[in-house]
């Protein structure tokens, strides 16, 4: 989103003060954000040194405070800790009577949703759950980043304006997520963010040990145009060995996957299963190549399958 394309922060109403409650890499971003918009961040809190030095660099001049001063200074207070910590700090936020009524407190959790403020709201607050989906670094190029990033909100109907507005002003894009759904949406994002980077990183080590001096140079473009294909297509995407019941290919890869890497082993087989039937359901993979390759699969040892190609199980086809 261009600058060109915003009003001036200093002519939109209703500017809020903001406060950062853990200044991991996810708070002091997103208050940066909100900075650029018109609003004023004003404390933040944080304990490591390396929130510390986050929030100097991303919040300069911005006073490090205890939690419970970060929500006396602040209208607008960022929740910013990790998932299972977050109960215990709304209810000692609520306990110690820290809260104020009409103050906002907006989580970035993706795992809940405004209920887990109820402790607050008891004492007058206005929760919102506002979850960005994306990676952060703890940099400035974080704020960058927001621009077009989806965001996962849950409110109370009448704050929902107020909680997709916030949503904007950081430049993102709100995307409302029903109360319960809240642990489904966030493993999906999990599923599709977190588990990439194993595996990225895991098919980068592979690589050094098969000989290959920039891993990331060959593994980039490839999975560029894996990952451009799955979101324009979906299943029929889906190349490769196990897709084509290559039996013999994937009891190969098995084998030296056993030999170099043992730890990758399971999580092989694993996707191998998950990419299978997904091949089947959609006519990707004929039943009649599946059996075999489902036999590799079950046992991970390559019993009962033979390479009928004659080959050393090495494959020139890099679909």
């Amino acid at each position: 989103m261009s600058t060109s394309q915003q009003p001036d922060p200093r002519d939109r109403p209703a500017r809020l003060t903001v406060g950062v409650v853990g200044a991991g890499r996810v708070g002091p971003a997103l208050a940066a954000s909100l900075q650029l918009a018109g609003h004023r961040p004003v404390a933040a809190s944080g304990v490591s040194d390396a929130s510390r030095r986050r929030a100097a660099q991303m919040l300069p001049d911005v006073p490090l405070v205890p939690p419970a001063e970060v929500l006396q200074r602040a209208d607008l207070v960022l929740l910013t800790v990790p998932d299972d910590a977050l109960p215990g700090l709304v209810a000692g936020l609520a306990e110690t009577g820290a809260v104020r009524p009409g103050q906002l407190l907006v989580h970035t959790s993706g795992r809940y949703g405004a209920r887990v403020l109820d402790p607050a709201v008891r004492a007058g607050a206005l929760p919102l759950a506002l979850h960005p989906a994306m990676t952060f670094t703890g940099t400035p190029v974080d704020v960058q980043r927001l621009a077009g990033c989806s965001f996962g909100v849950t409110a109370p109907e009448e704050l929902r304006l107020a909680a997709e507005a916030l949503v904007i002003e950081m430049g993102g894009e709100p995307e409302w997520i029903a109360e319960e759904r809240r642990p489904l949406y966030h493993a999906a994002l999990a599923l599709g963010a977190n588990h990439l980077v194993t595996l990225v990183a895991q098919s980068m080590e592979l690589l050094r040990e098969a000989g290959v001096e920039a891993p990331d140079r060959m593994l980039g473009p490839l999975l560029g145009a894996a990952l451009d294909n799955s979101l324009r297509s979906g299943d029929a995407a889906l190349t490769g060995p196990v897709a084509r019941g290559d039996a013999g290919t994937v009891a190969a890869h098995v084998e030296q996957l056993r030999r170099h890497s043992p730890q990758t082993v399971a999580g092989y087989l694993a996707m191998a299963r998950a990419t299978a039937d997904r091949a089947l359901a959609h006519g990707l993979l004929k039943p009649e190549l599946a059996e075999d390759l489902l036999d590799v699969l079950a046992d991970g040892t390559g019993s009962g399958t033979s390479a009928t190609d004659g080959s050393d199980g090495t494959e020139g086809d890099a679909r």
